[in-house]
């Protein structure tokens, strides 16, 4: 069985407050993109469960795989079959657009049908919660609007499709603790959930990411990529996430390239 994992974009993300936990509060919008990663599960063919990957290198032992923790998450609940395990990463990461915990929440949703398990859509949630705080929006995968840690999820009526959006990553990468450490957090002057029902083009002057500034301050590269995609012509642009990516909305088809970049039409 084969599935592909898709990105999200943050639109907005506010920095509310530091928990007593070491966690932080935050509102944003999650938006998936189209800009996939490919994933696919057979039958081991030597009886042990096997985890290979193609595509972007990500450095690391491969059993820290956020795929084969998922896979191993389950196995402790349900008499899972072993597997091979093809991952194919396109999505890239250290770039704020959730790519592992897309592939997670996928591998999660694609053993529920592999192995029949029957989940519900709460059960898949609750278990792509223990893997990462933007994991379980992967699982049904639509706009919305979240709060807490990122994991608590109300409906939004946003559609970005009759506009076209251009990803780039640049070739620094930046960790989410360290985009933590930066940031100041605050009360905004208006909810997202008042600014995300502005027009698009009113965006520039009132939907922020918190992180910018501190991201932008130790990688100004990151700054400059969003400047320029505004004087290409972007109704609106920002980091998504914690960064490193930048994503620009335009009203019209574009050909952008940066040397050095990873740019993406999606």
């Amino acid at each position: 069985m084969i599935c592909f994992p898709n990105a999200k974009i943050n639109l907005g993300l506010h920095v509310l407050s530091k928990r007593t936990d070491g966690y932080h509060d935050i509102e944003t919008v999650f938006y998936p993109i189209h800009l996939y990663d490919a994933l696919e599960i057979v039958p081991a063919s030597e009886g042990k469960t096997a985890f290979s990957q193609t595509g972007i290198q990500v450095t690391g032992n491969p059993e820290n795989n956020l795929v084969v923790k998922a896979y191993h998450l389950l196995k402790k609940d349900y008499d899972l079959p072993e597997i091979s395990i093809y991952l194919r990463k396109q999505i890239p990461f250290g770039a704020g657009l959730g790519g592992g915990s897309s592939d997670a929440a996928f591998m999660i949703k694609l053993l529920n049908d592999f192995a029949d398990l029957k989940l519900s859509v709460e059960q898949m949630e609750k278990y792509a919660g223990q893997i990462g705080a933007d994991c379980p929006f992967f699982i049904q995968n639509k706009p919305v609007f979240a709060e807490g840690t990122g994991n608590v999820f109300s409906p939004v009526a946003i559609s970005l499709q009759a506009y076209h959006l251009v990803v780039v990553k640049p070739s620094v990468s930046v960790a989410t603790h360290v985009a933590y450490i930066r940031v100041k957090p605050r009360q905004p002057v208006l909810p997202l959930k008042e600014v995300i029902r502005l027009p698009i083009n009113e965006w520039k002057n009132h939907l922020v990411n918190d992180f910018e500034p501190g991201v932008f301050a130790q990688y100004p590269e990151i700054g400059e990529i969003k400047r320029e995609l505004y004087a290409e012509g972007a109704l609106y642009a920002s980091m998504s996430g914690s960064g490193s990516a930048v994503f620009g909305i335009f009203d019209k088809p574009v050909e952008l390239e940066w040397e050095g970049q990873n740019v993406y039409q999606v």
